[in-house]
């Protein structure tokens, strides 16, 4: 059986809401993010990312991490190729151009916007978004964002989906990714393409399930 190892409220989200999608059982084991915890080496601490167990599962120390039944995989991203790859259906690539694509997309979602929408949340998280200097910095990462909305806007110029003219693991990976930058509505509003596929795609039942179970866990 698929493992999961995360806490919602993680880059976990992504491996839980694919999980859904494929309809495959899997045990959710919540490992929380040891920033969280007062003294995450403490006895009575929650499993955590620098927890022995969870550090004997991935060295790294980040969640989330997959095992499937041995093979230990430990980025959310590849995590979720590999499940589609595995269990095949709509969501996987139903050929080898569109398992390039499919690839090529979600590596750009990584490098290209991944790394701006998460200083965005961090800046939330740090509680500056109101600060002169959060608003300094969240302004700079969305300016930065904007090259790549308006790839994705091109793209997405008479399509629903981003490979293949349905959902696939692209549409989930990078959906996960925009959705770090939804607090910057301007920057949806002025990419009108964009801010309905993230829409459809966060309309599915899969999507919403994960997120009601997100929504569960503290902040």
């Amino acid at each position: 059986m698929l493992t999961i190892y995360g806490v919602y409220r993680s880059r976990a989200s992504r491996n839980y809401w694919m999980a859904r999608e494929l309809g495959i059982p899997f045990r959710s084991v919540p490992v929380i993010q040891a920033r969280r915890v007062a003294d995450p080496l403490a006895a009575d601490a929650p499993l955590n990312t620098k927890s022995p167990g969870f550090l004997a599962v991935n060295p790294m120390g980040l969640i989330p991490a997959i095992d499937d039944d041995g093979l230990v995989l430990t980025e959310s991203l590849a995590n979720n190729l590999y499940l589609a790859r595995k269990h095949g259906g709509p969501l996987a690539p139903a050929d080898v151009p569109e398992e390039g694509q499919i690839g090529n997309w979600t590596m750009w979602a990584a490098t290209e916007v991944e790394p701006y929408a998460v200083e965005i949340v961090l800046a939330y998280d740090k509680g500056i978004e109101n600060t002169p200097e959060g608003q300094t910095e969240i302004a700079a990462c969305a300016r930065a964002l904007e090259r790549a909305f308006a790839v994705l806007e091109a793209h997405l110029a008479g399509r629903d989906h981003v490979v293949g003219g349905r959902f696939t693991v692209a549409d989930l990976n990078l959906a996960e990714v925009f959705r770090y930058a939804m607090s910057q509505t301007t920057l949806f509003d002025s990419h009108p393409q964009v801010k309905s596929w993230l829409a459809r795609c966060q309309s599915r039942p899969a999507f919403k399930a994960m997120m009601e179970e997100r929504l569960k866990e503290p902040e």
